[in-house]
C-alpha cells in the first residue's frame, strides 16, 4: 500500500474475544470441556436440546466473568439477565445461543495495553458477557457436512472492546494485555490454536480529522496473533483501495486467508434485530453483591504487568528478561521455584537461571512442542545445575550437556555427577601436566604459535579439555596454557 494512502486515512478498530473459561463442566450442564474427546462424546439431553430439559447455571462461570471484570476496572452489575441469541446453523441444535445482550454483567472497563515503543494506551472495554459456545461443523473430508456438538455449551465470556485501536500493532498490543489477563487470573488457558481464545477484529477507516467513524466490516475467527495482525493490515489496505477507487464499503462478515494475505466477503453482516433477543425464560437472573464483589477482588493474583516489575526491582533482571519470563504465568513460576531453591541467592546467579531458561529450556519446550508443566523438569533441579556451575564444581558445557537428562529424573544433578564422575578438575599440577602433554604432541601447532600464530591458543586449550573429557577447569585452564606457552 502506498504510503501517502496509509497517511490519508485513519484505521479505526474495536477487538471482539471470546474466551473459553477453564471450568471442568459446562456452562448450563454436566458434561465435560476436555478437549480432543471423540466427537459427540461429551453430551447429553441438555446441551443437545432433547424437549423438556432445563438449563443449570455453573457458578464457576460467574465467579470467573467477575474476576475478569474487577481486573479490567469493569463496572460489575448488580443483577444481569442471560438471553436468547436466536438463528439457525447446524452446530446449534437449541436453534438459539443462550447468551447475554441487553444487561451483559460486566461493562465500562479498561485496560493498558503496552506498545512496541514502551508506552502505554488505555483501551476501554464496552462490556463482557457470558455465553455458551455452539459446537462444530467440519466441512474437511469431502462429503457431507459433519458436525461434532462436544464444544455445545462449552462455557465462554466475550469481551467487547471500545473502537479505540488505531493501528494492527495497537491491535496485537490489546489482544496480548487481554491473554495475560485471562492466563494470570486462571480462568482460560489463553490457547488460541485449540480455540479456547478467539477473535474477531471490527475495522473501518477515515480520513483523518474526520468526525465520524467509517463503515466498518467484522473479521471473524482469526486463530493467532499473527493473524489478527496481518488480517487487520490486509482489511485496512482493502478498505482504502475501494474508497479510493470510488467504491464504497458494505457492512460485512469477513474471512481471512492466510495462504494469499487478504480478506474476502464471507456473508452480510448481521444487526441485533436479525437475532431477536429476548430474555431466557429458563434461567433466573445472576445477582451479584457487594460482599461477593470484595470476595473475588481479594482472591486475584499478581498479575503480569506488576510481576514483571517485581522481577526487575526485586531480582535486577533487565526488562527484556521479565517480559519474556513473565508472559506465561507457568513459567514466571517455575522461575521463583528455582530462585526459592538457590542456596545463595546472588544476582549472578538468578540471571543464570533467567539465561538457561530463555535460552535452552524454551529451545527445549519449542522441539518437544510441549510446556513448563509437562516438561518433567523440576525448578529445584535447575536451581542445584546452576549451583554446581557456580561452585565450580561443574562447567557450563557439562551442565547444558547434563539439562535433558534432568528431564524426567528422579535423581539430581548432584546425585548425576557424583555417579558419573563429571566434576571438574580443578587441581592445577594435574591440569598442568595434561598442558604439557597436549604441547609435547603438537610441536608443529607449538612452533607456529611462537613465530606469531597466536589464535592458536585455543587449539592447545580445546587439545587439552578434549583429553580431559571436558572435566577441565576452563578459567584455570587457560591460565595453565598461558604460562605454559610463554616458558617455551
Amino acid at each position: 500500500m502506498n504510503p501517502e494512502l496509509l497517511a490519508k486515512y485513519e484505521p479505526v478498530i474495536g477487538l471482539e474475544v471470546h474466551a473459553q473459561m477453564l471450568t471442568k463442566s459446562k456452562a448450563f450442564c454436566t458434561c465435560s470441556t476436555e478437549f480432543g474427546a471423540p466427537p459427540n462424546s461429551r453430551t447429553c439431553p441438555i446441551c443437545l436440546a432433547h424437549p423438556g430439559t432445563l438449563p443449570m447455571l455453573n457458578e464457576n462461570l460467574v465467579r470467573y466473568i467477575a474476576r475478569m471484570g474487577v481486573a479490567t476496572n469493569c463496572q460489575i452489575r448488580e443483577r444481569s439477565i442471560f438471553a436468547r441469541k436466536n438463528y439457525f446453523y447446524p452446530d446449534l441444535p437449541k436453534g438459539y445461543q443462550i447468551s447475554q445482550y441487553e444487561t451483559p454483567i460486566c461493562h465500562d472497563g479498561w485496560v493498558e495495553a503496552e506498545l512496541p515503543a514502551g508506552d502505554f494506551k488505555r483501551i476501554g472495554i464496552t462490556r463482557i458477557h457470558m455465553e455458551e459456545d455452539s459446537g462444530k461443523s467440519i466441512h474437511d473430508f469431502g462429503v457431507d457436512t459433519l458436525v461434532d456438538l462436544n464444544r455445545a455449551g462449552v462455557p465462554l465470556i466475550e469481551i467487547v472492546s471500545e473502537p479505540d485501536m488505531r493501528s494492527s500493532d495497537e491491535g496485537y498490543a490489546y489482544l496480548t494485555a487481554i491473554k495475560s489477563f485471562v492466563t494470570y487470573l486462571g480462568i482460560c488457558d489463553g490457547n488460541m490454536e485449540e480455540g479456547s481464545l478467539r477473535c474477531d477484529a471490527n475495522v473501518s477507516v477515515r480520513v483523518r480529522g474526520a468526525d465520524k467513524f467509517g463503515q466498518k466490516t467484522e473479521v471473524k475467527n482469526l486463530n493467532s496473533f499473527r493473524n489478527v495482525k496481518l488480517a487487520i493490515e490486509a482489511e485496512i489496505e482493502r478498505q482504502i483501495g475501494l474508497l479510493e477507487s470510488g467504491g464504497t464499503v458494505k457492512h460485512e462478515t469477513m474471512l481471512f486467508d492466510a495462504n494469499k494475505g487478504i480478506t474476502r466477503p464471507m456473508r452480510t453482516k448481521e444487526e441485533a434485530h436479525d437475532y431477536r433477543y429476548f430474555p431466557e425464560p429458563d434461567l433466573l437472573p445472576v445477582t451479584i453483591t457487594a460482599k461477593y464483589l470484595e470476595e473475588i477482588s481479594k482472591e486475584l493474583p499478581e498479575l503480569q504487568r506488576v510481576r514483571r516489575d517485581r522481577f526487575i526491582n526485586d531480582f535486577g533482571l533487565p526488562k527484556y528478561d521479565a517480559d519474556v519470563l513473565t508472559v506465561d504465568k507457568a513459567m514466571a513460576d517455575f522461575f521463583e521455584d528455582a530462585i526459592s531453591n538457590l542456596g545463595l541467592k546472588s544476582n549472578d546467579l538468578i540471571k543464570s537461571i533467567s539465561n538457561y531458561l530463555m535460552g535452552d529450556v524454551m529451545r527445549i519446550l519449542s522441539e518437544n512442542k510441549t510446556t513448563i508443566q509437562s516438561l518433567g523438569l523440576e525448578p529445584k533441579h535447575l536451581a542445584d545445575l546452576i549451583s554446581l556451575v557456580a561452585d565450580k564444581t561443574i562447567s557450563n558445557k557439562i551442565a547444558k550437556d547434563l539439562l535433558p537428562e534432568l528431564i524426567g529424573s528422579k535423581l539430581s544433578p548432584n546425585e548425576i555427577v557424583a555417579q558419573r564422575g563429571m566434576a571438574q578438575v580443578s587441581d592445577e599440577g594435574a591440569l598442568r601436566d595434561a598442558v604439557k602433554a597436549t604441547l609435547a604432541n603438537n610441536p608443529d601447532n607449538v612452533a607456529k604459535y611462537k613465530s606469531g600464530k597466536t589464535n592458536l591458543f585455543g587449539f592447545f586449550v580445546g587439545q587439552t579439555m578434549k583429553a580431559m573429557n571436558g572435566k577441565a577447569n576452563p578459567t584455570l585452564l587457560n591460565e595453565v596454557v598461558k604460562e605454559e606457552l610463554e616458558k617455551l
